[in-house]
């Protein structure tokens, strides 16, 4: 995976949510024992311990350890949660465009010393009940993390990863599959054109002909020009044919060493048997080496400079003339200066965050441009930090403007500063960050401390957010004007600022296809007669083995035994409250309470529905009288669709495919597919609003009316009676009237329904000039709580880990691949950044034929189990417990009857349920991508 990071968008949850503060007692009994057995000095399994913190503010003891033979460094994070985590990440700095450590990445995966098969990585993800396995490629780091539930589960994906990325096979078939390759167009046909294929290359062409992506890599390398932030570590298509084999050891050897390595452990299982694995199964291998991969200090401007790219033109754009994206960007302290980093960063939220900021007010609000530019905000993402400010969707004519308003706009600041409910605002945002409990919290830490670590800087300071504010808040005591003066420091008086535009070239495209084309021919000409005979027996090579049943018995594996049969249930209290049905959850949330509103609709007219997403970006943000911060807001939301297309595009085309066989699936592409995609690029165009403010005071009459609605609260047990006496109050200001009967969870369980609507057996093209495509299609099958589900379940995942992932990502050089089935009912097939299209439909129906044919063995239904039950038992955060049933109607009850059926699932269930439910039946086709002559010969609907 190649990350890039860029300002988030806003959520499109049509739930509202309220948190709100108490006051909670939770402790750590793991971090307080870590706290008690581990002291500086102490030396474990090759380690010795260099510091220990205790971090009361997160519940949570920071180890900080280092290994005496290597020098590797390990971060231990001893908190109550069993959610465990590890990662081990390498400081990668390429020093050209071939995309070797993204590609590093994929090819140390595919397979190791002591786990010769092919792919572990991804045989790994059926025999295990992990809740996260990922790896990625960031501008200076590789990281590859892993978390799970299961002690045992932890010990054995820990063995598999470090063999993964210390002791790799990289052979030359998994770079040829994974890097770029030349091969035949049809494998073994020698008259068939020779091409490019390769994973990581058609990953690239699909995110590179993102604008958005393309502003944030071009920014960074003309930002940061002296070093590896120039190059794009992903890799530029092109030049990731000139990538060899050899390179690619190189690196490995060069930068995949403990000395360079940054080791993380997170959790409340024991920190001693984490170390003793890894110092057994890797480091005692290795001696300490000067690893030279430091990144030197950028050279300072002394002018200001300017820079211009171009881009594809966005089809999608609410208005072809107003393409262009500007913005200035600075450079800022390096990250690894914690306090200023910290301060920074919540002056970038004071200057952008919200419709108060001066920069929303300025920019925004102004109606030049649909949203901030791709790169806004704080980035500590590269060793020296930096703040981007712009606007996208502006005329070119307007670009002065922009730079105009974005110096007044400082200089304003400079002489009036910030109100202080503002920055006692964004202070408060950061305490609720910090007591907010997520499933992913480990996770979340070391993906955000892996950049300042991997620049040598400390880790744990960056932990301790309560010294943070209060450093802070006393420099702000000290000196009124602090603000101010950063502002007056790192922006109007720093020279080394970049001024970018972006705008469209119709030819941008077809440039790269002739950029390509002409390197294609290149190779071809250099090709001898032997080469050309290499090129189709490495082919037909490279072919046999993904079509080989891989030996992987000597991967590790849990057992079905090692799964729990019993559902991990929720204390669930219902009360009457005002006459409406409450749900509440007593859970211990840190003094933060969680509430939901659900608005039951029934039968709502398509003209109205269409509006519903809007309606519930907007309720909280705007009152529909001021129609010009509703202007903003609509541009906001249709360049974040547009935008999203490129990079969601499989879930696009999943629900265009549903909507033909579905009433649910039709919903879901009304109200979140391409119709909403086109619908908020028209709402975006008008220049009267009157219309649609209409709509939204109707949907806002029949959405905010207490007659239907129930509500849930999640509350720690002393923060429940405050909660539910405000949410009383909250119900009592409702228009309508309390429910005529007793109030309860009927319109949870309840189906859509719609009489008028008629399945239809569709195919239908949305053409957009994507290099790659994303494909899908849908069937009905049966609804959550029927007792063949589970039996569906288990079959989508063995059709996506036997058969699609090797047909479509392994063959036909697809990122991604999937089957799945929705608590609906509808059964979707996808993949991800895809170069193929109609062979890529002819694969998922050959799927079905392999699924009825009985291809899998009692081994891979197994696996397939496994990852039913890592999905279904993903841990839930004390903030969501009891919500599926408050949303769905789904009662642990429920969830245990299907959890016994999903133990009993048979291989004739898969081979009878794929007979009974996906055999002869009506599919609905939905491609997303480029033009394709063979939708144009009939029998598919184009849309643009």
């Amino acid at each position: 995976m190649y990350r890039i990071l860029r300002a988030g968008n806003r959520g499109r949850n049509c739930i509202a949510k309220w948190r709100h503060f108490g006051r909670d007692c939770t402790t750590s009994t793991v971090s307080k024992e870590a706290l008690d057995r581990y002291h500086p000095g102490v030396t474990l399994h090759g380690y010795q311990v260099e510091r220990v913190e205790e971090v009361p503010e997160l519940y949570l003891t920071a180890i900080k350890l280092s290994h005496l033979q290597t020098g590797a460094e390990h971060l231990h994070i001893a908190r109550d949660d069993s959610n465990n985590v590890f990662s081990v990440g390498f400081r990668t700095t390429p020093m050209d465009d071939t995309g070797v450590s993204h590609i590093l990445e994929h090819t140390v995966l595919c397979g190791s010393h002591r786990y010769p098969c092919r792919d572990p990585f991804f045989k790994m993800l059926n025999r295990s009940l992990s809740t996260f396995m990922n790896a990625w490629t960031a501008s200076d780091y590789t990281m590859y993390p892993f978390s799970t539930q299961n002690g045992k589960d932890f010990q054995n994906l820990l063995s598999v990863y470090l063999d993964a990325v210390f002791f790799p096979n990289l052979d030359k078939l998994d770079f040829l599959q994974e890097g770029w390759r030349l091969e035949h167009g049809a494998t073994e046909d020698r008259a068939s054109p020779i091409t490019f294929k390769g994973v990581v290359f058609n990953e690239m062409k699909g995110a590179m002909s993102s604008a958005a992506q393309l502003y944030a890599v071009g920014c960074q390398n003309r930002l940061l020009p002296s070093h590896t932030y120039s190059y794009n570590s992903g890799g530029d298509p092109i030049a990731i044919l000139d990538l060899t084999h050899q390179q690619l050891k190189d690196f490995h050897a060069s930068h995949y060493h403990p000395s360079n390595a940054r080791f993380f452990t997170y959790g409340d299982q024991p920190l001693d048997a984490h170390l003793q694995l890894i110092n057994e199964s890797a480091l005692e291998h290795f001696q300490r080496i000067d690893s030279d991969t430091d990144i030197p200090d950028e050279t300072v401007w002394t002018e200001k400079r300017s820079a211009a790219i171009t881009c594809p033109p966005d089809t999608m754009a609410p208005d072809p003339d107003k393409q262009t994206t500007v913005s200035v960007s600075y450079l800022l302290p390096r990250i690894t200066k914690v306090d200023e980093s910290f301060e920074v960063s919540l002056l970038a939220s004071l200057l952008i965050s919200g419709p108060t900021s001066p920069f929303y007010e300025a920019l925004l609000d102004a109606n030049i441009g649909s949203d901030y530019s791709p790169v806004c905000g704080y980035d500590g993402s590269t060793r020296d930090a930096s703040f981007s400010i712009g606007l996208q969707g502006i005329h070119q004519d307007d670009e002065e403007r922009v730079r105009g308003i974005i110096q007044e706009t400082l200089n304003k600041v400079v002489r009036e500063g910030f109100e202080a409910d503002r920055i006692e605002a964004v202070l408060h945002s950061v305490e609720l960050a910090q007591r907010h409990q997520s499933t992913t919290f480990g996770i979340q830490i070391i993906s955000s401390l892996m950049p300042m670590w991997n620049q040598d800087g400390d880790p744990i300071s960056s932990l301790q957010l309560d010294r943070l504010v209060a450093s802070f808040k006393r420099k702000l005591a000290e000196n009124p004007r602090y603000l101010q003066d950063l502002v007056q420091r790192y922006f109007i008086d720093n020279n080394h600022q970049l001024w970018l535009e972006m705008s469209p070239d119709s030819e941008y495209t077809p440039k790269q296809e002739k950029e390509e084309a002409a390197k294609l021919e290149e190779r071809l000409r250099e090709l001898t007669n032997d080469d050309k005979e290499q090129v189709y027996q490495t082919g037909l090579q490279l072919a046999d083995a993904q079509n080989q049943e891989a030996d992987i018995s000597c991967l590790p594996t849990v057992t079905i035994s090692d799964i729990d049969p019993k559902t991990k249930r929720t204390v669930i209290k219902t009360e009457n409250l005002s006459g409406s049905y409450v749900q509440l959850h007593e859970q211990p949330t840190n003094g933060v309470t969680y509430f939901r509103g659900v608005s039951p609709l029934g039968a709502l007219d398509t003209d109205l529905l269409l509006y519903l997403p809007l309606f519930c970006n907007i309720v909280t943000h705007v009152t529909l009288s001021d129609h010009d911060r509703l202007s903003t807001l609509i541009r906001m939301e249709a360049s974040d669709l547009s935008n999203s297309v490129a990079f969601m595009g499989h879930a696009f085309a999943m629900r265009g495919a549903a909507s033909a066989v579905s009433t649910v699936g039709k919903l879901s592409e009304l109200t979140g597919g391409i119709t909403q995609v086109n619908l908020m690029k028209q709402i975006a165009e008008l220049e009267d609003l009157s219309e649609v403010i209409s709509k939204l005071q109707r949907l806002s009459s029949l959405v905010l009316n207490r007659t239907d609605m129930r509500f849930c609260l999640n509350a720690s047990p002393e923060s429940m009676s405050a909660a539910v006496n405000a949410l009383g109050q909250f119900i009592d200001q409702l228009p309508g009237a309390p429910a005529s009967s007793k109030p309860s969870l009927d319109s949870a369980q309840a189906f859509i329904t719609d009489e008028e609507f008629n399945p239809t057996s569709s195919q239908k093209h949305f053409r957009i000039p994507f290099p790659v495509n994303y494909v899908s299609m849908a069937t009905t099958a049966v609804p959550y709580k029927h007792g063949d589900f589970p039996k569906l379940m288990v079959l989508a995942r063995l059709l996506s880990s036997k058969f699609l992932h090797k047909e479509i990502r392994e063959k036909g050089g697809a990122y991604g691949s999937g089957a799945s089935i929705g608590t609906d009912g509808t059964f979707k097939f996808y993949s991800y950044r895809d170069p193929h299209s109609m062979d890529t439909l002819e694969v998922f129906r050959r799927s079905l034929s392999w699924m009825q044919s009985g291809g899998f063995t009692a081994h891979d239904l197994d696996e397939a189990k496994f990852a039913v039950f890592s999905n279904v038992d993903s841990p839930i955060a004390p903030g969501s417990k009891g919500v599926s049933t408050f949303l769905n109607g789904v009662t642990d009850d429920d969830r245990q009857t299907q959890r016994d059926r999903l133990f009993k699932v048979s291989s004739h269930d898969i081979t009878d349920t794929a007979d009974r439910y996906l055999g002869e039946r009506w599919y609905s086709s939905y491609l997303i991508g480029p033009e394709n002559d063979a939708t144009k010969q009939g029998g598919w609907t184009l849309q643009e």
